[in-house]
């Protein structure tokens, strides 16, 4: 009993779709991870820019020693 063709095709698709909705699966699950990390980070009062105040998303309202000193320095 030979199998035909399109039943190979068939398999190559069921396999092929598998693993792109793995795929998708694990990058949103890294990006949930990344996003839920920093969200920690933030309500700690930890920095989440590795200490690069001048191109931080929240430096103005940031209250961190480190940020306030930038600001300082800025203002000078």
């Amino acid at each position: 009993m030979r199998n035909s063709p399109a039943n190979f095709t068939s398999r190559r698709r069921l396999f092929v779709g598998m693993m792109r909705y793995a795929a998708l699966g694990v990058l949103c699950a890294a990006a949930g991870l990344l996003a839920a990390k920093r969200y920690r980070l933030r309500r700690k009062a930890v920095c989440i820019n590795d200490g690069l105040c001048r191109g931080c998303e929240v430096f103005e309202k940031c209250r961190l020693p480190l940020a306030l000193s930038a600001k300082k320095t800025l203002e000078e």
